[in-house]
């Protein structure tokens, strides 16, 4: 990454933090490198990729090291992000189309539960043919009105093949 100090920053006003990181807020770059020059230290420039550009009046010698060692933090920060952003948890509850009713309960139990704790839940009913592929959405328009105090739907009921499935997420 580049590092930019005192005159190589282009931008005409700057996000300036002082020397023991109070924010002094948005400041021309010309008054931000006067109030450098008058202490006797740099302006730094940490990012470019926000406008204004945030920059830090850093000690002398010191301002390179300092933007390296903050890209590399915030490198990081952003892969950690990447990494957990799609990343939600979504409980998947399987029925199959001829569910007995105590086990429809208890399905249904974990699914109000899941959602109750502010976790999306994916209901996934499978049909063992094409044929029962319309009892397979009617257990899930069932399950969607048992549901709808804790859960809204994210996506419609989506018909495959062999089965159906809905996903819900908490209200």
């Amino acid at each position: 990454m580049a590092v930019l100090i005192n005159e190589q920053i282009k931008a005409d006003e700057v996000v300036l933090t002082g020397l023991a990181g109070e924010k002094l807020g948005v400041v021309s770059k010309s008054e931000a490198l006067a109030l450098a020059r008058s202490q006797g230290v740099d302006l730094v420039c940490t990012s470019l990729m926000s406008s204004p550009p945030p920059c830090s009046l850093v000690a002398k010698g010191k301002g390179k090291a300092l933007a390296q060692k903050e890209a590399a933090a915030s490198k990081t920060n952003v892969g950690r992000a990447a990494r957990n952003s799609g990343k939600e948890k979504v409980k998947e509850l399987r029925f199959t189309a001829h569910i007995e009713e105590h086990d429809y309960d208890t399905k249904l139990r974990q699914a109000d539960k899941h959602l109750r704790s502010g976790k999306p839940v994916q209901l996934v009913v499978k049909a063992s043919g094409a044929k029962e592929a319309p009892v397979a959405k009617a257990v899930l328009e069932r399950l969607l009105v048992d549901l709808k105090e804790a859960g809204v739907k994210d996506t419609g009921i989506q018909t495959g093949g062999k089965g159906s499935q809905v996903k819900l997420s908490p209200r």
